[in-house]
């Protein structure tokens, strides 16, 4: 119950936020439809009596009231519609819209890293697009209420006793109620299976990923295992629907032995000349009515305890309230001394294992810093935690003296500039892929083909049909298709878009390249972070493992299992013998 509240609630108080004149107009509409139908039944009973006792006239205006209120119980409802159906589309677009807040509500990205946060943002994503109908269930659900209300006043006064059919009716929605239980349990216990098996889906339909599954003979296995899961998962939410409908079934039963009372009752004191036909035509209306309302009313109920479970998931999302923006530090204007970590270890939620391991790593403002490592060394943790996107498990970053725990995170981020491995790929305009870099400048043309032209993109813009204003991908649309390097390219203008940056880092910026045009245009990169350097003391940071691209860099940085064994330059390194000098060497004799 306390879950079918929730959602009535909420679902009301979005649908006044949204447009409250709408809601009011169709809470009207619907109540002079709903009150109509046991008004109907009072009809009946009158327009009987009266043609029994041959009074024409009086039968004859019931006639016209009878057939006026089913005018009115037929259209009210479709009238209702028109306010509440586009009402509920902007409910869902609101949900939407506070899912994707929620989702960007902290700087940082650890809650995405754990596994029941995103079991419950999968099951809110798939739940969301219920929640349009479910304005109409608050609704018609009301308006049964308010049916059932009158109703049980036009038994009661006939019998006192025909008030328990009300109350039988009663018993299959509180069954019902449980059953919706059980079946959003077991949902929940399957997610985990659900989503891999969307997942496998994903991959088994994509473009991207069929070209390889195709050549590895991969489908066969693929099946077997999209089958296995959504096994799994049906045979847990088979279980509990098939307990919920013996439940609604055992609640249905009790509500059909009220009914049976009902009639048996009336029709007895009828034959013993204690109720007239028209008293019998009136019970048996209203309780086939009764009947109605209570399997219209089950279907309702089930639509919106999902709806209250997706209520208390967003909950679950919102969490308790954080006011971490309290007394924060600006972050510098320029950088004069540059970014040190001290003892900086970091592991990610859920996880014991140390990614990275009491760090310490002295940065200077303008320096162009390559990190070099093995598989799994800590190179991209490091990243994402210098961009403010994770926060140390121990020890402390510091940016120009000042911890960067302590910063404003949003500050500092918009002073970075950033193309990470796994780039995103905006299957938007070609303006929005690179313009979101900088979104005060999205229309800013001349910007953006700055932009294109750092990131050696001018060949994207000629490709794709209506320039920065067409549109990349076919997911939306017939947009243009574009090969990996050339959405990198793309990213990497969207890192150039940063205006006066602090820091650009670039995490294997063009793994889509070849050696020879990654480090062209690193070389060119350089020059133009250069500039920023000069500017605002701005800190390049470079994954690679090229090192025809690292050696470029002022320092270089070796992680290993997640802590620093190798500081210097290309040269001190190189003749070092150790780990960098290993991997040098060995990458020389491949190309050589």
């Amino acid at each position: 119950m306390k879950t079918l509240l929730l959602a009535v609630h909420q679902l009301l108080r979005i649908a006044v936020r949204c447009d409250a004149r709408r809601l009011t107009r169709a809470v009207a509409l619907m109540a002079v439809g709903f009150l109509s139908t046991p008004l109907i039944a009072l009809c009946l009973k009158s327009l009987t009596t009266a043609a029994v006792a041959h009074d024409a006239s009086v039968a004859t205006w019931l006639a016209l009231c009878t057939a006026l209120l089913l005018v009115l119980e037929l259209m009210m409802n479709h009238f209702a519609h028109l306010s509440y159906f586009e009402l509920g589309e902007l409910e869902e677009l609101s949900l939407q819209n506070e899912v994707i807040a929620l989702a960007h509500g902290s700087s940082g990205l650890e809650q995405f890293d754990s596994p029941g946060y995103a079991d419950t943002l999968a099951l809110i994503r798939e739940e969301l697009p219920r929640t349009r109908a479910c304005l109409e269930a608050v609704l018609q659900l009301g308006g049964l209420v308010l049916q059932m209300a009158l109703t049980s006043v036009l038994l009661g006064l006939l019998d006192p006793w025909l008030l328990l059919l009300p109350l039988a009716g009663a018993v299959p929605v509180v069954a019902g109620n449980r059953a919706q239980l059980l079946i959003d349990r077991a949902k929940e216990l399957a997610a985990p299976e659900n989503r891999l098996g969307r997942h496998l889906l994903e991959v088994a339909t994509t473009q991207s990923s069929v070209k390889e599954i195709r050549l590895a003979a991969a489908e066969d296995v693929l099946l077997r295992r999209h089958r296995a899961d959504w096994s799994r998962a049906s045979r847990v939410v088979g279980g509990a629907q098939l307990t919920a409908a013996v439940l609604r079934a055992a609640g249905q039963l009790v509500f059909a032995a009220g009914y049976g009372g009902a009639i048996y009752l009336v029709v007895g004191r009828a034959v013993s000349g204690g109720a007239g036909l028209g008293d019998v035509i009136l019970v048996i209306t209203l309780a086939s009515q009764i009947s109605l309302q209570v399997s219209t009313a089950l279907g309702l109920l089930t639509a919106l305890q999902g709806a209250g479970r997706t209520m208390e998931r967003l909950a679950e999302l919102r969490g308790p309230a954080v006011h971490d923006d309290d007394a924060l530090t600006d972050v510098p204007a320029v950088l004069t001394r540059g970014i040190r970590l001290e003892n900086v270890s970091f592991s990610y939620p859920g996880s014991d294992r140390k990614v990275l391991d009491e760090v310490t790593l002295d940065i200077p403002a303008g320096t162009a810093l390559a990190v070099v490592g093995e598989n799994g060394a800590g190179k991209s943790t490091l990243v994402k935690l210098l961009c403010g996107l994770y926060r140390p498990t121990s020890g402390r970053i510091l940016v120009d003296g000042a911890d960067l725990a302590g910063c404003d995170a949003r500050q500092w981020q918009s002073r970075t500039g950033t193309l990470f491995q796994d780039f995103a790929r905006l299957e938007l305009r070609l303006r929005d892929n690179i313009g979101i870099g900088d979104l005060g400048r999205l229309d800013d043309d001349p910007a953006l083909h700055t932009a294109l032209r750092a990131a050696e993109a001018e060949q994207v813009e000629e490709r794709v049909p209506g320039g920065l204003d067409g549109l990349l991908g076919r997911g939306y649309g017939d947009g243009a298709e574009l090969s990996g390097g050339q959405w990198q390219k793309l990213g990497l203008a969207r890192a150039l878009m940063r205006r006066r940056p602090l820091m650009v880092a670039l995490d294997e910026p063009a793994s889509a390249l070849d050696a020879t045009a990654e480090h062209a245009l690193f070389e060119r990169f350089a020059d133009l972070c250069a500039g920023a350097s000069a500017e605002t003391g701005a800190i390049t940071l470079l994954v690679s493992h090229r090192f025809s691209t690292v050696r470029m860099a002022d320092l270089i940085v070796v992680l290993e299992k997640g802590r620093v064994s190798e500081l210097g330059t290309h040269a001190e390194l190189a003749a070092g013998g150790g780990l960098y000098a290993e991997l040098y060497d060995l990458q020389v004799r491949v190309y050589s």
